[in-house]
């Protein structure tokens, strides 16, 4: 009897103690507390500040930027060095120079060579331009300002294609009315006698005559005016348009006198003044 009463005396302990355990396990936990000294590093890590985002946002454009740059710059160095295996110089000898370039800006329209000295035009006065240009010369007549070194192509309305040319100089400048006698493309140079004998006294030895090409003195394109020796051609050396400084010619960009051959026929009424 007695040891059926302590059965029953201890399963009513476990009864209970099983019943707390379980409620323990359906009541909220106590919320854990930390110090603020130990919370302060992280919790201000999870925070999401405004400058911070800021400042993570401009260094990430500045990278980008940076590492653009970079590939650029060497995707460009790979090009200029990059040679096929038929260039690569043999052993024990010396890389050929490269082809001289003449000295002038070509167009996309006629594919002149490229001068390393990249020049440019200093003034953009020189460049071609239509302007108002009061003449009683009749349209289609090419009259050269000498004193202002302009060449006007008159045009109808009271207007002309104004463009920068090179003159002669002190003692070769010219006047007078000639006609346009022929017209060519890429010309020859026979350099006249008495600028060979000029030049030589100065120590320069001239050719005979000198292929047309780029680096002919006598341009792309040459307008011949009459019987005389003088002409409106292009030049290799464009840094003189506006300048007096031949021996009595009239110089033009390559590329202007190009358009202005395209412009004109033969016979075309040329007044220089």
């Amino acid at each position: 009897m007695k040891s059926m009463l302590f059965a029953a005396g201890l399963a009513t302990v476990l009864l209970f103690s099983w019943g707390a355990q379980a409620q323990d396990r359906y009541v909220e936990p106590p919320p854990v507390l930390v110090s603020p000294d130990l919370s302060a590093p992280w919790v201000m890590q999870l925070r999401s500040s405004p400058v911070l985002a800021q400042q993570r946002t401009e260094q990430a454009v500045e990278y980008r930027t940076y590492q653009r740059a970079r590939n650029a710059r060497e995707r460009n160095s790979a090009r200029r060095d990059y040679r096929p295996r038929h260039q690569m110089p043999v052993s024990g000898t010396q890389p050929a120079k490269p082809p001289q370039r003449v000295a002038f800006i070509p167009r996309a329209s006629e594919p002149f060579p490229l001068n390393e000295r990249s020049w440019r035009m200093s003034d953009p006065k020189w460049l071609p331009q239509v302007v108002e240009y009061e003449t009683d010369q009749s349209p289609g007549t090419i009259v050269v300002d000498t004193r202002q070194r302009f060449l006007f192509l008159v045009l109808k309305g009271g207007k002309a294609k104004r463009y920068g040319v090179g003159v002669g100089k002190e003692g070769f400048n010219w006047t007078g009315t000639e006609k346009i006698s022929n017209k060519r493309k890429w010309p020859d140079w026979h350099p006249p006698a008495e600028m060979i004998e000029r030049e030589k006294a100065k120590g320069r030895i001239l050719p005979v005559k000198m292929e047309g090409g780029p680096a002919n003195p006598l341009g792309a394109r040459a307008l011949y005016l009459g019987s005389t020796l003088y002409r409106i051609h292009g030049t290799n050396a464009p840094w003189t348009i506006g300048r007096a400084v031949s021996s009595g010619c009239i110089r033009m960009r390559n590329e202007d006198v190009v358009d202005l051959y395209n412009r004109i026929p033969v016979g075309t009424n040329v007044v220089v003044k």
